[in-house]
């Protein structure tokens, strides 16, 4: 692959590779869910036990991401989750057998991994060697452009296909188009870094990334709960149904812009409080829907949730990245640790709550709570500009 790109092709096709490993891989499943559901008999707690599967996939890549230090390594797993990426849609339609549900989501969960912490740190390494700002707003528009993908796709086909399973075909194949520039537009593999440098992410305090993990925990769980239920939520209100595709690219079509807003805040107020502020609004969209049935309710959440969760994770992982430069990918993965364990644990339990009780009501509230115990962690920290 050559070296020489052109700034543009690397953003755009950092961007492609979000679209491909998170959009799809992982997003798809949000809006595809309602159709699975009625056509197969898929439960709720079925519905969220797979969903965890899929986060639990999202935490082994994790796990690799923060033990790989080769940086040749790291660029050919993120190149291999691209091509699984596909893989992982298209192994969703072979068959009913919840064993290849499980199997190809904790796959699609891999490729997540791959997509939000390799290419990222790829990305963000990019940035710094060419002595750009290392903000990470522009190559998380991904997140917010593949939500609309997800969510614009997923109408699409099921405007052409009503079987299930030819619309999760069609979603894979939609992604070749985004596969296309994710491949060769990759950020070229970076140099290795001395060998004194290599272990520069243990220069973060403990306290700092502990607290960090703590509040980090807290955004997964938020992110989890709306991410995979959404469109099921919305759905469940019969004022709304038909609403829910609407209310999933709402959230997409908020996160898109709302990346540079939170950038430009961040130089402004600081990361921490800048950080503070987005869980402070993500905890009001998250109990909107919990108050009020209407639609106003469920579109402003949307919105409100797309705004928000972009903002907390690219905040994030480019603070933690920038804390250790030579080698981001691997201090965003040990960060995201926390995350990914939330995501495994808060779809179980927003599940079974709702399959009991026959309501997302009492999981929304939850997440509020666990939202606001993030904020409290995060309120402790010191001043994120100078060293903890």
């Amino acid at each position: 692959m050559s070296v020489a790109l052109k700034p543009w092709q690397v953003i755009v096709g950092g961007i492609c590779g979000l679209v491909l490993t998170i959009g799809l891989a992982r997003f798809a499943f949000t809006p595809l869910l309602p159709q699975l559901q009625l056509q197969t008999g898929l439960t709720d707690a079925a519905a969220g036990g797979l969903a965890a599967i899929n986060y639990a996939g999202y935490i082994s890549g994790a796990l690799a991401a923060a033990w790989i230090d080769d940086v040749r390594w790291r660029h050919r797993l993120y190149s291999m989750g691209l091509w699984l990426s596909l893989l992982s849609v298209a192994g969703m339609a072979l068959s009913t057998w919840m064993p290849n549900w499980a199997l190809w989501r904790f796959l699609g969960g891999l490729c997540g991994a791959t997509g939000m912490l390799l290419g990222a740190g790829l990305v963000l390494g990019w940035l710094m060697r060419q002595g750009r700002r290392p903000e990470l707003g522009v190559h998380f528009i991904g997140l917010g452009l593949g939500i609309v993908v997800s969510a614009l796709g997923a109408w699409g086909v099921s405007q052409l296909w009503t079987l299930w399973s030819s619309q999760w075909l069609a979603m894979a194949t939609m992604g070749l188009l985004f596969f296309i520039p994710a491949w060769f537009w990759r950020p070229p593999v970076p140099p290795a870094p001395p060998a004194a440098l290599t272990q520069d992410a243990h220069k973060v305090s403990r306290r700092w990334m502990l607290t960090m993990a703590g509040s980090y925990f807290a955004a997964g769980w938020g992110f989890v709960i709306s991410a995979t239920f959404t469109v099921a939520i919305v759905e469940r209100e019969p004022a709304l149904a038909g609403q829910g595709a609407l209310a999933w690219a709402l959230v997409g079509l908020a996160a898109m812009p709302a990346v540079f807003l939170w950038d430009k805040l961040a130089r402004r107020l600081g990361d921490t409080r800048a950080l503070l502020l987005a869980f402070g609004l993500q905890t009001v969209s998250v109990i909107l829907p919990a108050l009020s049935g209407s639609l106003a309710a469920a579109m402003v959440g949307a919105l409100g949730y797309g705004a928000t969760f972009i903002g907390i994770v690219s905040l994030t992982l480019a603070l933690v990245g920038r804390r250790a430069p030579h080698n981001p990918g691997k201090a965003m993965a040990r960060l995201t640790l926390s995350y990914g364990a939330a995501q495994v644990i808060a779809p179980v339990v927003a599940g079974a709550m709702a399959q009991a009780t026959g309501t997302f009501k009492g999981a929304l509230w939850l997440t509020a709570v666990v939202m606001l115990l993030g904020m409290a962690l995060l309120a402790t920290l010191p001043d994120e500009t100078k060293p903890a």
